[in-house]
């Protein structure tokens, strides 16, 4: 009977620990450092690295792959299904922008248009509707 606690026990802690990493979202939230004073309104909340963009980018994507990623002197832009994560250069370090798709996608349209980073986070792809629409 102890045993069979203590197996229970060991695989609720492991979900536990385990559930906060099931996002790109959680993963920045828990690799990297909160920056409250850097979030863009209530868009888009704002967290530091001391390593390079670039560096940040191969963590996020080696634990997420992204649906879209783009890349150019502004930073890295990284699309999900849900959220994007912006990576930014800050001094030697790194600022992290998480913010849900269907606002990043019009912060970061004239940036990213065109990139493959297409879709709102809103279920859809960012085309007009009416005739002809989706050819």
């Amino acid at each position: 009977m102890a045993a069979c606690l203590g197996a229970v026990g060991l695989l609720i802690g492991g979900i536990t620990v385990f559930s906060g990493s099931f996002s790109p979202r959680a993963y920045v939230s828990n690799h990297y450092q909160r920056a409250t004073t850097r979030d863009i309104g209530t868009d888009a909340r704002a967290y530091t690295s001391g390593k390079s963009p670039t560096r940040v980018a191969n963590e996020i994507t080696g634990a997420w792959s992204p649906a879209g990623q783009y890349a150019d002197a502004t930073g890295i832009y990284l699309r999900y299904s849900k959220d994007s994560v912006v990576l930014k250069p800050n001094g030697t370090g790194t600022l992290i922008l998480v913010e849900a798709l269907r606002t990043s996608y019009s912060r970061y349209a004239g940036t990213v248009g065109g990139s493959g980073w297409v879709g709102r986070g809103d279920g859809n792809s960012g085309r007009g509707g009416g005739p002809g629409s989706g050819k």
